[in-house]
């Protein structure tokens, strides 16, 4: 009898290649078994017509059909395997809908995902109930009705239930009680009776329980708790937290075993307490999760080399797999950092406590000594578990001020064995970076200081040292030494991974840069020191800005992964995250798993943990970019109230975004942006070029360009949204003649084919 084809195959005996509208309905049917690899095996291609199918495949990417997500080919737009969801509907049939959690800032709508919930007998289901509002872990996969959404879901873990209260600003109203104006949009209005109202002041921002009801659908609530004036920092950032779901209250049980938590002593581990390692971080810290130590090698055979020390703390010690502490850390996933406050991912007992490394106590760490050659190529590492003590704690500045030559009384007896060759080691390690060339895009971070009242005082950029380098390039380093002792002992871990830009991406920068004569090279096989000779030739130009920012926005975003595809901005094959295990769960799974394969005693990975890998993957990097979001919308939001009594003053500003609906301008001093509209910069038509990323006025020829430095005048801030709206008082410059005649093609093209259009219907 014939042999039966698999579904999808080609039912030509020797296989064959499949055509193009084959192979893109394969990928869109089977999303997580999508690799050349697998369509070749689903086909039955052999021998030279797997050189065809990789030069179709090459063919559909070239084209923007299909995109590379690691090893798999995906659709533009198509869902991981595993994502998280949160459910925000129901269809017409009562089904819910969900979609992504988080989803790039690029332009394009989330899609919507059709979450199935299949009834088994006796209401027995091993699929968790969930409903409108909560938040959950998914396997996605396409649909297969013409109709509705693309994607059709199958929860597979119930991350977080719709929260029961919802936050907003109180206002009274005459005769006692008063409503509350919720923050989120898609939250209602709550009526407040006076005997619920509690210590809530007009304009506080408060906590309400909704669930009483009310006429005409108008709930009624009790206010739970008052964050504070909606004036304050510390409401801001609350509405952040409540936002995006963040959990900021530690259950009693979390509490609770850190408090029973005790002080490590030697045991089995390692005596390094005479090794004097030192922890160098922001002056303002208040947990120290990693420590660092160099000294040469005394090897004949490496001459010039260095031997370098990196102890982190020992979280996974005390954090257990399946303890209350572990599950509310992955729940958590990161600590999450505001100006005004830390949420952080464990207790204080044990994050600021027993695993931070403080000056003179006796503390478990799990460390790794590397041996680097004078070029700083790594010739050798091993791990070990330690008892250690910080000979110092030491600042950025402070560090930095010594080897420049001025160390205070606490510096100068640590320079000649501690800190000189600290710097040592860091040359050796930065010529190897240098060899190793990853993306150098130094983007400055704004930091927000506060007075006494928790209101804005100032908007900083701090001086980036050589002092932040060396911790940068050590944590790097030893980042690199887990994951490759963790592959060469084949132990599944999670990784950092970073994606090559995405072809279409690719195509955008590489327009924009013809409009500069800088050649941008075609092939997805671009390295990281593609966009270094990019940045090498505008630096110090009127442009460099404007061309930095347009490759930032090439890039993908970094994410945790049990699939290793390395590392492109850091130019690195094998990359995870151990280095911070106090405030990152990822780090804390790399160091149960660098426990349990190389048998460092207890705290190993368990199991279960292996076969969850790729859903905490999924849950973390969803997390992180939670965290990422609700920081940014925070320091958005206080700068907006910060300059909200500046309505009419006048700033210099630089245009760092062009759309079809206006500029958004960046305020240098305040690392604030705001938006011009279109409609608001003058009586001409302003027409959008993608290419140039500039907006051009179709008579006068003048216009805005991405970099441009513009006066602008404050016309609104809205603190609680974190907006600002700017008039231009700069009038537009002349653009290049391509550009205007460009738009005089578009504009003339445009015009015919509706003049076609409309004879073909008619009109």
């Amino acid at each position: 009898m014939p042999r039966k084809s698999a579904p999808g195959k080609s039912n030509r005996p020797d296989g064959g290649v499949p055509d193009r509208e084959t192979i893109l309905r394969f990928i869109a049917e089977h999303p997580s078994r999508a690799s050349k690899r697998d369509i070749a095996k689903a086909f039955a291609v052999r021998g030279h017509d797997r050189v065809v199918l990789k030069t179709i495949l090459r063919d559909l990417e070239d084209e923007g059909l299909l995109t590379r997500r690691r090893k798999q080919l995906i659709r533009p737009g198509a869902l991981p395997p595993v994502t998280v969801l949160d459910i925000t509907s129901r269809d017409d049939d009562g089904a819910l809908i969900g979609r992504p959690a988080e989803w790039p800032d690029d332009g394009t709508v989330a899609p919507a995902v059709l979450i199935r919930q299949p009834v088994h007998r006796k209401g027995k289901s091993r699929t968790p109930a969930a409903g409108v509002g909560d938040r959950v872990l998914a396997r996605i996969s396409a649909s297969n009705e013409k109709a509705g959404p693309a994607h059709t879901a199958k929860i597979m873990k119930v991350l977080d239930r719709q929260r029961g209260t919802v936050l907003g600003v109180f206002r009274e109203t005459p005769g006692g009680g008063g409503r509350m104006e919720p923050v989120e949009r898609r939250d209602k209005e709550v009526i407040i009776d006076p005997e619920f109202v509690g210590k809530a002041k007009d304009g506080d921002l408060v906590e309400v329980d909704p669930n009483r009801g009310g006429p005409h659908g108008m709930p009624r609530g009790k206010v739970l708790s008052v964050v504070g004036s909606v004036a304050s920092e510390k409401a801001i950032s609350m509405i952040a937290i409540h936002a995006h779901g963040i959990p900021y209250k530690f259950p009693a049980a979390v509490l609770a075993e850190a408090e029973k938590a005790k002080p490590v002593t030697l045991g089995k581990r390692e005596d390094w307490r005479k090794l004097p390692l030192i922890t160098i971080d922001p002056a303002d810290a208040k947990d120290h999760d990693d420590a660092v130590f160099a000294e040469p090698d005394d090897n004949p055979a490496n001459a010039g080399g260095v031997v370098a020390y990196v102890a982190i703390a020992d979280v996974a010690h005390y954090v257990r797999s399946g303890s209350a502490l572990d599950r509310e850390a992955l729940k958590r996933g990161n600590s999450v950092y505001f100006p005004d406050r830390v949420v952080p991912m464990l207790p204080e007992r044990i994050s600021n406590d027993l695993c931070s490394l403080k000056e003179g106590v006796d503390r478990p760490a799990l460390a790794v000594r590397m041996v680097f050659s004078a070029e700083g190529r790594k010739i050798s590492h091993t791990f070990h578990r330690i008892m250690m003590k910080s000979f110092a704690r030491l600042s950025y500045p402070q560090a930095q001020a010594a080897i420049d030559g001025a160390p205070d009384d606490k510096t100068a007896p640590l320079l000649k064995d501690i800190l000189q060759p600290l710097w040592q080691a860091y040359a050796a390690l930065s010529r190897g970076r240098e060899r190793r060339q990853p993306l150098e895009l130094d983007i400055p971070e704004r930091k927000l200081r506060l007075n006494e009242d928790g209101r804005v005082d100032t908007v900083v950029i701090p001086e980036r040292l050589d002092a932040h380098r060396l911790i940068e390039e050590f944590m790097i380093q030893a980042n690199v030494a887990a994951a490759e002792t963790l592959e060469q002992k084949r132990q599944p871990l999670v990784f950092r991974v970073h994606d090559t830009p995405s072809l279409a991406k690719q195509e955008a920068l590489r327009d924009f840069l013809k409009t500069l004569d800088i050649p941008l090279a075609k092939g997805g096989h671009l390295r990281a020191n593609s966009f270094n000779g990019i940045l090498a030739k505008v630096r110090g130009k009127p442009h460099e800005t404007m061309v930095g920012e347009m490759v930032l926005r090439t890039q993908s975003q970094a994410n945790y992964s049990p699939e290793n595809i390395g590392h492109f901005g850091l130019n690195l094959m094998k990359y995870a995250h151990f280095t911070s295990p106090i405030r990152r769960y990822a780090d804390l799974i790399v160091h149960r798993a660098l426990i349990g394969s190389l048998g460092l005693g207890e705290g190993a990975i368990t199991p279960e943990e292996e076969a969850a890998l790729e859903e905490i993957s999924a849950e973390i990097s969803t997390f992180e970019r939670r965290a990422m979001a609700a920081e940014r919308e925070t320091v958005d939001r206080l700068i907006a109230h910060h300059l909200a009594d500046q309505v009419g003053d006048d700033f210099e500003g630089r245009v760092s975004g062009v759309t079809k609906a206006g500029l958004f301008v960046s305020l240098q001093q305040f690392g604030a942006d705001g938006f011009i509209p279109v409609s608001t910069l003058g009586l001409d038509y302003y027409i959008y070029d993608e290419a140039h990323q500039a907006l051009v006025g179709e008579k006068s020829g003048k216009g805005y360009r991405l970099g441009d430095s513009v006066e602008v005048r404050l016309a609104e801030a809205i603190p609680l949204a974190g907006a600002l709206r700017f008039e231009m008082l700069s009038e537009g410059r002349k653009l290049a003649a391509a550009t205007r005649s460009f738009h005089k093609a578009k504009r003339g093209a445009s015009r015919s084919n509706g003049a076609r259009k409309r004879k073909r219907r008619g009109y």
